[in-house]
Formats: C-alpha cells, structure tokens, sequence
C-alpha cells in the first residue's frame, strides 16, 4: 500500500486534506505547510480543489462540521494595544467533512476518478458504469461496433455488417443489460436499436463473400 492508501481509512477529513488528496498529494506530507507556501510551490490543482471546498462549505451545499479559528492578539496602533481578533472563515485545517459528502460532491461536478474514486477506470465517462450518466445500450453499440471492426472473423464472411453486429451484440448480451428479466435475450433492443445505430453500412448492398 502507498501513502494516499491509508487515508481512505477515515470517515472525515478536513478541507485541507481533501483539497491534497483531490489533487493527487499525501496529506502527511503537506497539509501542516501548504497554505503559507507561494502559488507556485503549492501542488498542482490544490488552489482550486480549496476554492471549491470552502465556497461550497460556506455556502451550505456542502455539510461540514465548522471549527473557528482560535481567537488571537493584534497590535491597535491607534489605542497603542493589543486587542482579539477571529477571522470570519472557519479554520479550514480543522474543519471537517466526511467522506461520502465529499465523493457525491466531486460526482455531482463529474469527477469520478483520483483517490475518492479508486475503483474507477481510465475510460472515458460515458464507458465507466460508476457514472451516473452511463447508458448500457451506448456503451454495447460502441463495443459491438469496435469489435466487428477489429475482429477477423467478421471481416468478408458473407454476411452484413448489422447481421454481423447483432451476432456480438446476442453473445455478449448479459454484459450490457439486455437480458430480460424472464433470461431471454433482448432481440428487440439488440435488432432495432443498438445494432443500428452501430451500423455503418446502413445503406444496404451485398456483403463481401470469403476469397
């Protein structure tokens, strides 16, 4: 296990930590320092994973368990002494958020990939069935149509490219959600939805024979 591993441990995590883990970056390592660092020195995408956080905290869409910065001494050059002070915004190092809020958070906004996302892919959303987006009968269509393209056996055996489609499409149909809850096989989704619209010869014309 790495670094970032054992953070998934927690159930909260302050806003500083997930704006670090959201960017890619062990907290341990950083969130003691970060804030006082210069822009530039400060990890890629931290900036604006804070930004998000805390406008979203403070605004209420976000819940948290709010923690104000603890009051400190200011010099009054006026009166010539030293008076409390609280910042408006709550400390951020202290105030938390749990875990699942932040994942819906981030999904809501269409990141669904990084370390709150670790059983995601790096295939593009409309591919990866964690999205809330994702349509089996669009993601068959793209697979049957890769398949057919690529697959030698469908190369100049005879048959159309729908014919050739709806043969994938009927094999593989338990993986795309056309199975019907009886166990037959959707030939009416398969047939006049799906495998036509992964159809690229549409126009019709006799099929290439084999030699």
């Amino acid at each position: 296990m790495e670094g970032l591993d054992y953070w998934r441990l927690c159930d909260e995590l302050s806003v500083i930590q997930a704006a670090l883990l959201i960017a890619g970056e062990d907290p341990a390592k950083y969130q003691e320092w970060v804030d006082g660092w210069k822009q530039d020195d400060r990890p890629t995408g931290y900036d604006a994973a804070r930004a998000a956080l805390t406008h979203a905290v403070l605004s209420g869409r976000l819940p948290a368990t709010k923690v104000d910065h603890e009051a400190y001494q200011q010099w009054d050059g006026i009166n010539d002494e030293r008076v409390g002070c609280t910042p408006d915004e709550p400390d951020w190092g202290k105030t938390t958020i749990k875990v699942d809020d932040i994942r819906s958070w981030l999904a809501d906004r269409g990141f669904i990939r990084g370390f709150f996302f670790p059983n995601s892919t790096d295939a593009p959303d409309y591919l990866d069935s964690n999205n809330s987006s994702y349509a089996p009968k669009l993601v068959a269509a793209i697979h049957a149509w890769q398949a057919v393209n690529s697959d030698p056996k469908y190369q100049n055996n005879g048959r159309h490219v729908k014919q050739n489609l709806e043969s994938w499409l009927t094999a593989h149909a338990a993986e795309f959600d056309l199975v019907k809850s009886d166990g037959e096989i959707n030939v009416e989704a398969i047939k006049n939805q799906i495998a036509k619209v992964a159809n690229w010869q549409d126009k019709g014309g006799a099929p290439k024979t084999p030699g």
